[in-house]
C-alpha cells in the first residue's frame, strides 16, 4: 500500500522529535485527514455512534485509520465504521477520556494519541473566526511572513477543494495606519466563507501564529479589488471539487466528515 500524507508527516515528526514545527505539521495533517473510525455496532438513524474501544495499559482508545483498506486489514473481517475528519474526531473525543489508536499494526504512522493529546488538539481547533470590517488603503506584495506559514496555507487550502477557485496573499495597509496581511478569496461559493476562514485560522494555529496575524476577505472576480489582489498578491489555486461519492458507501452518521457524531 502506498505511503499517505499522514505517513509522511508522522515520519518527519519521528525523525526529529525535538522539532516543534514537524510535530505541528503532523497535527495539522491529522486534523485535515479523513479518518475511518471502527465502530462496535452499526450506526443507526440519528447522530450517535458506538466506537470500538481498546484498553492499552489502563488507557482507552478508539481505532482510526486513514484508509478504508487499512481498517479492513486490521479487522480481518467486515466491520461497521464511520468516516470523519481528524478535527471532528478530536471534538467528539474531547472530555470523554478516550484517545486515538491511529493505524495500529497496519501502517508506518501507527501510534497511540492519548486522551490528553486529543483534548489538546480539540482545544487548538476550537473557536471560530471573528468578523470585523476595516477599510483597506493600500495593497503590496507579502513580506516578512514566517517560513512555516506558506506551506501550511497551501496544504490547508488544498483540503478546501471546490469552495473557491483561488486566493491571493497580499500585504495590506489599513485606514488609520495599521499594517498586516490579507488572504483574499475570489468567487468563493455562497455560504463557504466560514469554512474558508476556519481553514486559514487552522493554518495559522499550526504555524504557531495568532489568528489575528492574517486577515481574510472575500471578493467577486468582477470587483476592482480582485484585480488589485492579482497584481500584488501571491496566488493560491484551490483544487477542483472531488467527484461525488456514492452516499451508500458511507454509513450514516458521518456523511459530513467535519461534523462530529455523538458518542453513544
Amino acid at each position: 500500500m502506498s505511503e499517505t500524507e499522514l505517513d509522511r508527516a508522522h515520519g518527519l515528526m519521528q525523525a526529529a522529535p525535538e522539532d516543534e514545527t514537524a510535530a505541528m505539521a503532523f497535527y495539522r495533517v491529522l486534523a485535515a485527514t479523513e479518518l475511518f473510525l471502527m465502530l462496535g455496532a452499526e450506526a443507526e438513524a440519528g447522530d450517535a455512534v458506538t466506537p470500538e474501544v481498546f484498553e492499552v495499559e489502563g488507557h482507552s482508545y478508539v481505532l482510526g485509520f486513514d484508509r478504508e483498506a487499512r481498517l479492513a486489514e486490521f479487522a480481518g473481517r467486515e466491520v461497521p465504521y464511520v468516516g470523519l475528519s481528524g478535527r471532528a474526531l478530536a471534538a467528539m473525543l474531547a472530555g470523554q477520556g478516550l484517545g486515538l489508536a491511529l493505524n495500529p499494526d497496519v501502517a508506518p504512522s501507527a501510534m497511540l494519541l492519548d486522551a490528553q493529546a486529543m483534548g489538546w488538539l480539540a482545544e487548538m481547533l476550537a473557536g471560530g473566526p471573528e468578523a470585523h470590517e476595516a477599510r483597506i488603503e493600500e495593497l503590496m506584495p507579502p513580506a516578512g511572513l514566517p517560513e512555516a506559514l506558506l506551506p501550511a496555507l497551501d496544504a490547508r487550502l488544498a483540503s478546501a477543494a471546490g469552495l473557491a477557485p483561488s486566493a491571493y496573499l497580499v500585504g495590506v495597509a489599513f485606514e488609520g495606519g495599521a499594517r498586516g496581511h490579507l488572504l483574499g478569496f475570489v468567487d468563493a461559493l455562497p455560504g463557504a466563507e466560514e469554512a474558508l476562514a476556519q481553514a486559514v485560522r487552522e493554518a495559522l494555529v499550526f504555524s504557531g501564529l495568532e489568528a489575528a496575524a492574517l486577515e481574510v476577505g472575500f471578493f467577486r472576480a468582477s470587483d476592482a479589488m480582485a484585480a488589485a489582489l492579482a497584481r500584488h498578491g501571491l496566488r493560491f489555486d484551490l483544487p477542483e471539487p472531488p467527484a461525488a461519492r456514492d452516499p451508500a458507501a458511507r454509513p450514516a452518521p458521518g456523511s459530513d466528515p467535519d461534523r462530529p457524531p455523538r458518542l453513544r
